[in-house]
């Protein structure tokens, strides 16, 4: 049961100021490594981790490791960093892509009490030099050999813009995953050999020695200037159990597979491997969504984690499948199918266009009956091209947006939305299976409780909000008050069950020149939902109305203009008169369900489309605003003339 204090009344309605969760039972661990023990005593046959190279071909078989074979693993690599000087404390950073040596790395460096510190390996140069002169870790591990130019470029003394120096700092070892040749087979490798002749009792000392409230690792946001959160065991382990609680044995069990695809530097994907190992649930791993759907196919996960960009990567490669097969306007029928039976299962389903409700009795019976159609016809091959036991998702790190929640819920593969910062242990609130609203990112995980403040600032506190950011005190009482309450920049609403709804943040609503207050990632969201759009920018700050920057999809932009007879490259259709009709469609979508206020009145088509690699974009492919702003300047202003 939810218990709600108090209720606050404004124009007519109430509205929720305070929602919190009672705590429930769970299986506490002292670390992070119990339960890899744990399965390996008592289920050592158990699989629980499916590898394959980085590179592997799509059709690559992928290699089982059970729960003893994993164990002896991690062992090896912790012995390895226990003879190479790895005290309690010690900071190992690791910059790779997704891959299942992380896993063995991150437990390995737990195992002796260590402190991991990600780094994502798509960050640029200035970025992965702040994070290591912030955290001067003992140890570097990278993915390639020439990665360690990077470790060195920030070694140096280094000049801050207020004066001051940061003195220089070398790591005791900087080690590669892939090794440098024939030589050298790796830091695994590596470490094997180092930890050949350390005492098991002396190692299992050290990893018993390792308690809930030891530092497991320090996160750095993407930001210009990171920020390190200080995470610890009982951080990650509790918001694991927890997450697993809510997701339920039936979702994430011993019978459960995921493939984890997203950043392991980004939190939630360490959560959702740590929950797995607890479950015993199988974790595959794959880099990036660029092979998404021929790794889905090998390795048939049951659920799957993802940002909202992979399920628009999803629906717009299924969308343009179809359309390259001549079955796009039954593949569109289908969504619109699935989006309104979604809305049929709501309590309040939406009137449709002859006035009856569309979970009513003539509504509800045609829609019904539609959708066991497109069953056969759509429904049934697609989910079997996501490998056939994709039953659920989960999405965070934006919001999903009400179209694609609906669709995925009307095929069967419902993605339950949760939210969280790196500063709550990456999930603090989350839908559920028995528990799930569209469009909400859902309630209070057990034993945590949201606040809305009184100008919309979304607070939580609970087990898994940190403590404070590495070296940082004034930074952690900016957003860590004393009464426990952390601010979280977003802001949103609490209804009267519990289910929280993110409406923007403190630091992006847009004020237009009327005064009329905007928040951009709602419109943005509802921009990207259509097949040809990529990336999406909404403004119009102090100025007379909202305008937006678009960038093309450039695999939906190859199918659409062959539909359309078109020929050109990108760049020369990005401006052809053909392609903007197609996007103010899209335009004229979103108006329709705003006011004229917010509706977004001139729209601009840009050539390329925003990267990582040029900095618009964070490793999660979250915009980033200020960088897109200033770089756009121009065509910003354009909008205006």
């Amino acid at each position: 049961m939810l218990a709600a204090t108090p209720a606050a009344v404004g124009k007519g309605e109430a509205k929720v100021r305070e929602y919190s969760t009672p705590s429930v039972p769970r299986q506490r661990d002292d670390s992070l490594t119990d339960a890899l023990v744990r399965h390996a005593d008592e289920r050592p046959d158990a699989p629980l981790l499916a590898r394959r190279t980085p590179d592997a071909p799509p059709e690559a078989p992928w290699d089982e490791v059970d729960a003893a074979d994993l164990a002896d693993e991690v062992r090896r690599a912790a012995a390895g960093l226990l003879a190479a000087g790895v005290e309690p404390g010690d900071r190992v950073a690791l910059l790779s892509r997704t891959r299942w040596e992380w896993m063995v790395l991150d437990l390995a460096v737990w195992w002796v009490g260590g402190v991991s510190v990600p780094v994502f390996e798509s960050a640029p140069e200035r970025h992965v030099a702040a994070v290591v002169r912030a955290a001067r870790p003992d140890v570097v591990v990278v993915e390639r050999p020439e990665q360690a130019t990077l470790v060195a470029a920030a070694r140096p003394d280094d000049a801050r813009e207020d004066g001051s120096v940061v003195a220089g700092w070398t790591p005791r070892h900087v080690w590669s995953i892939d090794g440098d040749g024939e030589a050298d087979h790796g830091v695994l490798d590596l470490l094997g050999t180092l930890g050949a002749e350390v005492d098991p009792q002396a190692l299992e000392e050290r990893r018993t020695s390792v308690g809930p409230d030891d530092p497991a690792t320090i996160v750095f946001g993407s930001g210009s200037r990171p920020r390190g959160v200080v995470l610890t065991h009982g951080h990650l382990a509790t918001d694991a159990a927890l997450v697993a609680h809510e997701l339920g044995p039936d979702l994430l069990g011993p019978q459960a597979a995921t493939l984890v695809i997203l950043p392991l530097a980004h939190v939630p994907a360490r959560v959702v491997q740590v929950a797995c190992l607890q479950q015993g649930a199988l974790v595959g791993h794959a880099a990036g969504t660029n092979r998404l759907w021929p790794a889905m196919r090998s390795f048939r996960p049951t659920f799957l984690l993802g940002v909202p960009r992979v399920f628009e990567t999803l629906f717009n490669s299924a969308s343009q499948r179809a359309a390259a097969a001549g079955r796009g306007r039954v593949f569109d029928r289908g969504a619109e199918t699935a989006i309104a039976y979604s809305r049929s299962l709501d309590p309040l389903a939406p009137v449709g266009r002859r006035g009856a409700r569309i979970g009513g009795r003539v509504g509800g019976t045609s829609v019904r009956a539609r959708r066991r159609v497109m069953e056969r016809m759509v429904y049934a091959d697609l989910r079997e091209e996501m490998g056939g036991r994709l039953a659920w998702g989960m999405s965070g790190g934006a919001p999903l947006g009400d179209r694609l929640g609906h669709f995925f819920r009307g095929i069967g593969i419902p993605v339950l939305e949760g939210y969280g910062l790196s500063e709550t242990t990456g999930t603090i609130t989350l839908n559920s299976p028995d528990a799930h609203k569209v469009g909400t990112v859902g309630r209070p995980l057990p034993g945590s409780a949201v606040r809305v403040a009184d100008d919309g600032e979304l607070l939580f506190r609970g087990p898994t909000v940190f403590e404070g950011y590495w070296g940082d005190p004034g930074a952690t009482r900016e957003v860590l008050r004393a009464d426990g309450w952390l601010h979280s920049g977003d802001l949103g609403e609490v209804d009267d069950e519990g289910f929280v709804r993110v409406t923007g943040r403190t630091q992006e609503i847009i004020v237009t020149a009327g005064g009329k207050q905007v928040a951009p990632t709602a419109l943005e969201d509802r921009l990207r939902a259509h097949p040809l759009v990529s990336q999406a920018l909404v403004v119009g700050d102090g100025r007379p109305f909202v305008g937006a920057l678009v960038t093309l999809d450039r695999d939906a932009l190859a199918i659409w203009a062959e539909q359309h007879g078109l020929r050109g490259s990108p760049r020369d259709l990005a401006g052809h008169p053909d392609v903007v009709a197609a996007v103010q469609e899209a335009v004229d979508d979103v108006n329709a369900a705003v006011s004229q206020a917010e509706s977004i009145r001139h729209v601009r088509v840009l050539p390329d489309d925003w990267s990582e690699e040029r900095g618009q974009l964070t490793p999660s492919l979250k915009l980033r605003r200020n960088v897109v702003v200033r770089q756009f300047r121009d065509e910003i202003a354009a909008l205006y003339l």
